[in-house]
């Protein structure tokens, strides 16, 4: 398989960023510096959870932008991250950054088994032993319970509750918000890595066909197994990013349901675009938390989220993300025409 005909089969360009993506990066690094300190205590802590499942999110829109596959146990995954995160903390009190990326390495490893049955399912039937696989997860952290500081395997404190150590340059919310968001960036970074290398051409060849794929020489089990693999430990990280972030974790927060929810979100957010994952992480948490500071249920969000799933199915296929840059390309389009017709 040459590179020439696995570039020709990626669905997302892989062009070179142009000067205004400089630009845009320069503008979210002010806004990553002065944003925090105009916010509330109740939106940093709002804030923190959008950046983490906006990772999640960015996990979901990994395995289905880049081979069509559909994997409902990436919540379970949070809190599989969240859980090893906790207890490598709570039991040997390694740095942050360590506890972090134990609990990525951890989901990676459970995503790994939950991505094998994708050697042989595709659609509908790998939805439903992932959202099994979910449930099952689901059931093991509810009859255990998350770590809490106490010691043994389980790490269950009889008395108050120890809350996870954060690194050392985030105690307060504040600087914890701008710290999330840089291992937010990382991740991107690390997805952006294998979306323009060599895997990231495999994969777009798998979607494409799985014959073709074959034929070219394309290592299909081996490039699946990456992704899922790649995808629970994104997942994982942001599972120890919630943890950071709240200090502990509840058993009852990560339902199978919320992986139907999470995967909904991403599609209305937009898939294959980077900005997607984003939208979906700010719909999961700060709309929510929107409705809640204006003294609405926040579960009405529930229904309006129906209703955008609804939406980007019938007639935005890209989603949100997708729409926000048709809209962009009109107004470039219409403030051209005006200048030409200027001159």
């Amino acid at each position: 398989m040459t590179d020439r005909s696995l570039q020709a089969a990626m669905p997302i360009s892989t062009a070179r960023l142009p000067l205004r993506a400089i630009a845009v990066c320069a503008g979210a690094l002010l806004a990553l510096y002065f944003l925090p300190a105009a916010l509330s205590d109740y939106w940093l802590r709002a804030l923190i959870s959008v950046t983490a499942l906006t990772v999640a999110s960015l996990s979901v829109s990994l395995l289905f932008a880049q081979l069509g596959m559909v994997s409902l146990a990436q919540y379970g995954l949070l809190g599989v991250g969240g859980w090893f995160a906790l207890r490598i903390s709570h039991g040997l009190g390694v740095p942050f950054e360590l506890a972090l990326l134990t609990g990525g390495i951890a989901a990676a490893l459970v995503g790994l088994v939950i991505g094998l049955p994708a050697l042989r399912m595709r659609g509908l039937y790998l939805a439903i032993v992932t959202l099994m696989m979910a449930g099952a997860i689901q059931v093991l952290i509810s009859a255990f319970g998350f770590p809490d500081g106490g010691s043994g395997i389980l790490g269950k404190s009889t008395g108050t509750r120890m809350m996870m150590a954060r690194p050392l340059l985030a105690q307060n919310d504040e600087a914890y918000l701008r710290y999330a968001i840089v291992i937010a960036g990382l991740c991107y970074l690390l997805v952006l890595a294998h979306v323009r290398g060599r895997p990231g051409r495999a994969w777009a060849m798998i979607r494409r066909s799985e014959v073709c794929a074959l034929a070219g020489g394309v290592d299909i089990t081996a490039y699946k197994v990456r992704a899922f693999a790649l995808s629970g430990f994104l997942a994982g990280i942001a599972g120890g990013l919630l943890a950071g972030g709240v200090g502990q974790l509840d058993a009852s927060a990560f339902p199978a349901s919320q992986s139907i929810m999470l995967f909904a979100l991403t599609i209305v957010g937009g898939a294959y675009s980077w900005l997607g994952p984003i939208v979906a992480g700010l719909l999961l948490r700060a709309f929510p938390a929107l409705l809640n500071d204006f003294r609405i249920d926040g579960n009405i969000a529930t229904m309006i989220f129906g209703l955008g799933l609804l939406h980007a199915l019938i007639t935005a296929p890209r989603g949100v993300a997708g729409q926000l840059a048709d809209l962009v390309r009109t107004v470039r389009r219409l403030v051209g025409g005006k200048r030409k017709a200027e001159s």
